[in-house]
């Protein structure tokens, strides 16, 4: 993995200095407040489920971008995918062969995908500093999204997506689209999968989501909506079931422990056939940047200064179990309370 290919060009890898864009979040903060980050573009991470129409939905929206005068960045994570039907500015595949690392490594495919990951996170600092480069250009950027591979699993739950997601929150307001396929998302037990798997990945990156219900030309969204909205609404479907088994009776539970969650989650019905609903969807990419700026980041900003007071504090403790080291090994005395050693106190006693 010797570099970038982006946009026509390669950048050479220099390792990066990570420290640099960690401390993005807390500059732009110091900049005169929310309105000097808010100009900066909303990063928009899609995930969802396989055959859901992630990277078929980035195609409807890179066409809506083209017919309109918002400027668009978008980055491939599939290592595996044989087309990408939009215009990635950066690929993963220029730089990592998926096949190549799973012959070198003896992996199976999502083995491929993971170590694939693993290998392009480390260089992720050099994304960053193009995606910078970009946005501070004279077009500007307003989006950017990440299409991530199709096993959701081995992006969300592993530790190449955490930095992955992490480097883009700590320099760029950043959101989160979960797709979902709503003609196979009408069954209560579905729908519940669908809510609890987005539920978790909101609480594991703490960054706001949006529910994108695809496939609205086929079937509408609406049954989803009020599922949402009205719990005995929920709970008629299910008695509609006649489900009275263990799962019935925690489908039941779930809703009601989930109805909290609901309440503060933003979704909408899109078709990235048709193009139904992509206006709606932009207009809450919006209103979750501007959330990740209000509420979000103080939170990351908090979690940044507390791991830098640790890490402070353990290299302090490291200083002085060094210096105690040292005073041992020349034979020095630890001073006393006072400044005075043992030899002057030997001295003063003669």
């Amino acid at each position: 993995m010797s570099g970038f290919a982006a946009e026509g060009g390669e950048v050479e890898a220099t390792g990066g200095d990570e420290a640099d864009h960690a401390g993005v979040a807390g500059e732009a903060a110091a900049a005169a407040g929310e309105g000097a980050a808010r100009r900066k573009p909303v990063v928009c991470i899609v995930l969802g489920m396989a055959g859901s129409g992630k990277t078929t939905l980035l195609q409807r929206i890179n066409l809506q971008m083209n017919s309109s005068d918002k400027q668009g960045y978008y980055i491939n994570l599939d290592p595996a995918v044989t087309q990408v039907p939009f215009g990635a500015n950066i690929d993963i595949r220029d730089t990592v062969n998926y096949k190549e690392v799973m012959a070198q490594y003896g992996l199976g495919p999502n083995g491929g995908i993971m170590t694939s990951l693993n290998l392009f996170a480390t260089r992720f600092d050099q994304v960053i500093g193009l995606m910078e480069a970009r946005s501070d250009s004279a077009e500007g950027l307003d989006y950017v999204f990440v299409d991530t591979p199709g096993q959701i699993e081995v992006f969300t739950w592993s530790a190449s997506g955490q930095i992955i997601t992490e480097s883009l929150a700590s320099a760029f307001p950043t959101c989160l689209i979960y797709v979902i396929d709503t003609p196979r998302t009408t069954s209560p037990t579905t729908f519940m999968s669908n809510m609890l798997y987005a539920c978790s990945i909101l609480y594991r990156t703490r960054l706001p989501m949006v529910l994108a219900f695809n496939k609205s030309d086929v079937t509408s969204p609406d049954f989803a909506a009020e599922w949402m909205s009205d719990f005995e609404k929920f709970q008629e479907a299910l008695d509609e079931t006649a489900d009275e088994s263990y799962m019935g009776s925690l489908n039941r539970s779930l809703s009601l422990v989930l109805d909290e969650f609901y309440s503060t989650l933003k979704h909408v019905g899109v078709s990235a056939a048709t193009g139904e609903g992509i206006d709606q969807l932009f207009q809450s990419l919006d209103a979750a940047g501007d959330e990740f700026i209000r509420d979000y980041l103080p939170d990351l900003q908090a979690r940044m200064a507390a791991v830098a007071a640790r890490t402070q504090a353990a290299k302090e403790r490291e200083m002085t179990k060094l210096m105690a080291d040292v005073a041992v090994t020349r034979g020095d005395k630890p001073l006393r309370e006072g400044g005075e050693g043992d030899a002057m106190d030997s001295s003063n006693s003669g």
